[in-house]
């Protein structure tokens, strides 16, 4: 009997034992997946930390540009008073009307999209050409020749740039736009590297198969290039063509230098927007000498406030956020298939 009853008291206490920790472990794993989220559906404190680093990321780079455009409206009153910080007091567009004429915006911005949007044009085709070329045939010298590519990146381009500006100058091309299209024709542009690389790759995923079918039906090379490879290719030629623009507009010293914008005293120098922020304040201060007194926001003083300064910065972005809202879907998709991480 003392047997029976030790027995089935020691299977009881193991019972009770095991049934505590699976009750501890059930607990254990109620709170985990309300906290956590079961694999598969993530939810409660594991999505409240994922959206709070995006929310923290996202404010780093939104801070600046809502800043740069709740100051654009600011008058001088509300700039001077440290008490004013989002919300202006009153809302002026005086601001906007000098940004505007200060940079000259109906002559420099039909200019700027000109400059910009050719020699990526020209930038992407070429580009996609080369691209295709390395990612499908195979010819004499290949690796040599995808060297020579890597070097175009690898070597700064302030190294090239005497002797650039030297061959400009011997073929009579400064100061024309001859200067940014013809590099970009001939695989030289701005990055053209980074842009053959995406290409390359882009087309090596695409199944050969589809070329051989191609040919099989009778076509030509440049027919499997127009209608089997170039179709596939949209997302790369949207994130290229992007990319491109942007680095062409944004880009100063090498378009003031070839095409003289850089040069104030020079009526005739054909100038972009963002060559025309660059010097802003020094356009303003002169545009206050020639009108005897115009209003500078600084009584008394020869600079343009900071609430200008950013007007104008706003009116040199809004095109590349017009550009980017309305290719937005294309641009994720291009991010997301040709594996461009961006700058």
């Amino acid at each position: 009997m003392k047997t029976s009853s030790f027995t089935v008291q020691g299977g009881m206490e193991a019972l009770t034992h095991k049934l505590k920790n699976l009750f501890r472990h059930e607990t254990r794993s109620h709170i985990k997946a309300k906290l956590f989220g079961r694999p598969g559906d993530r939810k409660g404190l594991y999505m409240g930390i994922i959206y709070l680093m995006l929310i923290s990321l996202g404010f780093v780079y939104l801070y600046p540009i809502l800043n740069m455009f709740v100051s654009s409206f600011m008058t001088l009153t509300d700039l001077l008073d440290a008490s004013v910080k989002w919300v202006p007091t009153s809302i002026t567009f005086e601001n906007y009307a000098k940004a505007f004429d200060v940079m000259h915006v109906q002559e420099t911005l039909l200019f700027s999209i000109v400059a910009a949007v050719g020699p990526a044009l020209l930038q992407t085709a070429v580009a996609a050409l080369t691209g295709y070329a390395f990612a499908r045939y195979d010819f004499p010298f290949k690796g040599l020749f995808m060297v020579l590519v890597l070097i175009t990146f690898v070597v700064p381009p302030y190294v090239l740039m005497v002797p650039t500006y030297t061959m400009f100058s011997d073929y009579n091309l400064l100061g024309s736009l001859k200067t940014l299209m013809l590099p970009a024709m001939l695989g030289q542009g701005l990055k053209s590297a980074i842009f053959i690389l995406i290409f390359m790759q882009f087309f090596r995923q695409i199944p050969k198969a589809l070329d051989e079918a191609a040919r099989v039906d009778g076509a030509s090379e440049l027919t499997i290039f127009f209608k089997v490879a170039i179709p596939l290719a949209v997302p790369a030629i949207i994130i290229s063509f992007l990319f491109s623009f942007v680095w062409y507009w944004n880009e100063t010293y090498f378009t003031g230098l070839y095409l003289g914008g850089n040069n104030l005293g020079n009526a005739s120098s054909v100038k972009t927007m963002l060559i025309e922020l660059n010097n802003f304040n020094e356009i303003f201060r002169q545009q206050l000498q020639a009108q005897g007194g115009w209003a500078s926001g600084v009584k008394g003083g020869a600079d343009a406030n900071e609430a200008t300064r950013m007007a104008a910065t706003v009116i040199t972005v809004f095109p590349l956020l017009v550009v980017y809202f309305g290719l937005q879907r294309y641009f994720v998709e291009g991010i997301d298939r040709t594996g461009i991480t961006g700058e």
